[in-house]
This record gives C-alpha cells, sequence and structure tokens, in this order.
C-alpha cells in the first residue's frame, strides 16, 4: 500500500482532535489528553476517526466539524472590533497544529482588511447570546442547514480585554467571509432591502405577475422563507421578521419599545425586515444569524406574525418535530459541545429548555393543521 499523502494524514488528524474534544466524557468525567510532545500515530487516528463516525450525529457535515474544531480550540491571533456592536469582537484563529501557515496568518493578522477572507475568524459574542449554539443544532437537527458554526467557549487569550478572558462562557460563530452587505451605512445588516408589506406580496401564492428579477430579494426562493420562519418561531427570535414586536404585547423593557420601534406597527408601511442575508457564493440562500432567541418567552405571547403568509414548510423538519424525538435529537447533538453542556448541567439542565422548544414545535404542528398548510420536498443542494 502507498503511504498516505499529507493532506489526508493532516485531515486525519484535525478529525481525532475534534473527537477528542467533544465527544461526551466516559463514566468518571475524566477526559485523557493526548501527550503535547507525541501526536497520536496514523493506527491511533484512524481509531479516533473511526469512533468519531460512529458517535457523530449524521446532521453534522464534515465541514462543520471542521469549523467547529477551529472555533472551539483555535488559538486567538488577532482581533477587530465590529462597527456599531461595542460587545462583540472578530478574533482570526490559527489552528491546533497548523504550523505551515503561521508566517502568512502573522502578516495577516497585522492587517485590518482581507484577514478572514480564508474562513478562519469567529465571531465572540456576548454570554447572554449563549443560546446561539442551541440554535445552531436545532438547524441541522431539522435539516434546515441555514446557520453558521457556532459553539461554547471561555477565552484565555492576552490579545483579548479581561471582560472576554474572566471566565464566562461565550459563544464563538464563524465568520462567514462572503456575506452580501448593503453599501448603505443605515442598512448594512441586510443584502437586499425588504419591507414588510413587499415581503407579504411575494409571499402570495397566486400573484397576477411573477417578481421582478431586480426587485428585493428576487433571487430568495419562497421555500427560504419558510424554513427561516418555521427557525423564528421555533426560537421566537423577532428580529428579522418582526423587529418591531408587532405580533405580540412586549413589556416595557423590550428593545422594540425603548427605541420606540413599536409605534410603527400602526403603518405597515414603515416596517422592514432586517437581518435577510445571503451569501455570495449562494444567492438564493437564506443566511441565519443572530439566532439566540428568547427561551424565557411566554407561551401565551407567542409570536405568530412571524409565520403570516407562509403557507408550506419543508417536510423534513416537519417530520422531525412530529416524530416526538426532537428533544432526544437536541440532546445527542449538543452533548458535542463539552463547554455547553457541562455549564447547563447536562441532559437534565437541559431539558427544560428543549421542553419549551418542543412545546413551541407542537403549538406550530397544530398552526399547521388548523389551516391546512402544506409540506414541501427539499432541494438537494
Amino acid at each position: 500500500m502507498k503511504p498516505p499523502a499529507p493532506a489526508a494524514v493532516g485531515v486525519l488528524l484535525a478529525l481525532a482532535l475534534l473527537a477528542l474534544i467533544h465527544l461526551p466524557p466516559p463514566p468518571d468525567h475524566s477526559l485523557l489528553p493526548l501527550p503535547a510532545s507525541s501526536p497520536p500515530g496514523p493506527p491511533r487516528e484512524a481509531a479516533a476517526a473511526l469512533r468519531l463516525e460512529r458517535d457523530t450525529p449524521p446532521w453534522l457535515s464534515a465541514d462543520d466539524l471542521q469549523k467547529m474544531w477551529l472555533l472551539s480550540s483555535g488559538q486567538v491571533i488577532s482581533k477587530t472590533r465590529v462597527p456599531a456592536h461595542g460587545q462583540i469582537m472578530r478574533v482570526r484563529l490559527r489552528a491546533v497544529g497548523d504550523a505551515t501557515g503561521d508566517a502568512k496568518e502573522d502578516v495577516l493578522a497585522a492587517s485590518p482588511e482581507g484577514d478572514c477572507q480564508d474562513g478562519r475568524c469567529g465571531l465572540i459574542k456576548r454570554p447572554g447570546d449563549l443560546y446561539e449554539v442551541l440554535a445552531f443544532h436545532l438547524d441541522r437537527v431539522l435539516g434546515l442547514n441555514r446557520s453558521l458554526p457556532a459553539v461554547a467557549r471561555r477565552f484565555t487569550s492576552r490579545l483579548l480585554p479581561y471582560s472576554y478572558t474572566d471566565g464566562a462562557l461565550r459563544p464563538i460563530i464563524w465568520w462567514a467571509p462572503d456575506l452580501q452587505h448593503l453599501e448603505d451605512a443605515n442598512n448594512d445588516q441586510n443584502s437586499c432591502a425588504l419591507g414588510w408589506l413587499q415581503y407579504q406580496e411575494m409571499l402570495q401564492p397566486h400573484r397576477p405577475m411573477p417578481v421582478a428579477r431586480d426587485a428585493p430579494c428576487s433571487s430568495i426562493p419562497h421555500s427560504e422563507w419558510s424554513r427561516l420562519a418555521l427557525f423564528d418561531f421555533l426560537l421566537q427570535v423577532h428580529d428579522r421578521l418582526d423587529r418591531y414586536c408587532c405580533g405580540f404585547q412586549p413589556d416595557p423593557s423590550e428593545p422594540c419599545v425603548e427605541e420606540m420601534l413599536h409605534e410603527k406597527c400602526r403603518n405597515p408601511a414603515e416596517l422592514v425586515l432586517v437581518h435577510i442575508l445571503v451569501r455570495r457564493s449562494a444567492p438564493s440562500r437564506l443566511v441565519f444569524i443572530d439566532n439566540a432567541g428568547r427561551p424565557q418567552h411566554p407561551e401565551e405571547k407567542l409570536n405568530f406574525r412571524l409565520l403570516q403568509g407562509i403557507d408550506s414548510f419543508p417536510a423534513a423538519a416537519v417530520a422531525t418535530l412530529r416524530s416526538g424525538r426532537l428533544q432526544s435529537l437536541l440532546l445527542q447533538s449538543l452533548r458535542l459541545d463539552r463547554e455547553l453542556w457541562e455549564s447547563q448541567g447536562g441532559a437534565e439542565g437541559l431539558r427544560p429548555l428543549l421542553r419549551t422548544i418542543d412545546r413551541r414545535a407542537q403549538i406550530l404542528l397544530r398552526h399547521i393543521q388548523e389551516h391546512d398548510l402544506t409540506v414541501f420536498e427539499d432541494s438537494p443542494h
């Protein structure tokens, strides 16, 4: 047999490290780290890769695992503040054991522009955004595949301010280098400008005329909005489709009230959608960002406006919701994130949150049945 190519060995090493970092603990809750001075040889790499293949849920792709490994263990080699987002930091990461790219990365780290084009950056968010990690796993369990990989992590890098290294657990989200933003500085969190009334018109199943190619968001098919609505309803994410909180009575402390946005609900022509993003490499697929949602949002205030105009939902996601296995599948997936798992008290600590998501799923299924809505088969892409 020919010896394995260096690239193949590198991939196996990455998988082996990921397996050892993220696999659930043995019964005594110990984790046996690899000796730093003696990296594993091919037989041990192969064993770790086989174990990973057996234990990793099928809804997480090899690309997901690679990005999760980078986010969870990569060394922070530079940082950049994100304009207008004071508590969020973009960092460049160096993968563990990647010595070949050190010189190039050092040059990139010194450059404020263009240093994340190779996909080796992450966005460190606030501790209160930790539910973004749950949202990522929910997205993958349901087969939507529109969220960016996310893990929970504690940071120790001296490059970061103390508030980032005080031991608090924070989510770090993979930074997609080709997100498409509008050039308008006041509306740069969108790939296309879309108002609520335009959005509702797009969703009409029997429009007399098709959407013009130059109309806002015309490259985004109906099925994408269905995925987004389903996802946002389960998490109660209001900021995309209903940032004005028009679909429920908000508390006075809600940002939509403090920023006097809720008052605009009286005039639907003033309402716009936010965080409607696509990647330049896939302009017909939405990218879901800022997905922490509202796990404590009361059931009597569920925002059904998020579902307005949606007449069908993805069949695979609906089947998962109907299976009665949503909680167990999420536990299987979340177990891979050791930091999140242990910080939340494992399965028992996570169950109240997962029961909330499952309860919303049952309400959504009842909504589908009562309104005689349909499901559609997912396209291969």
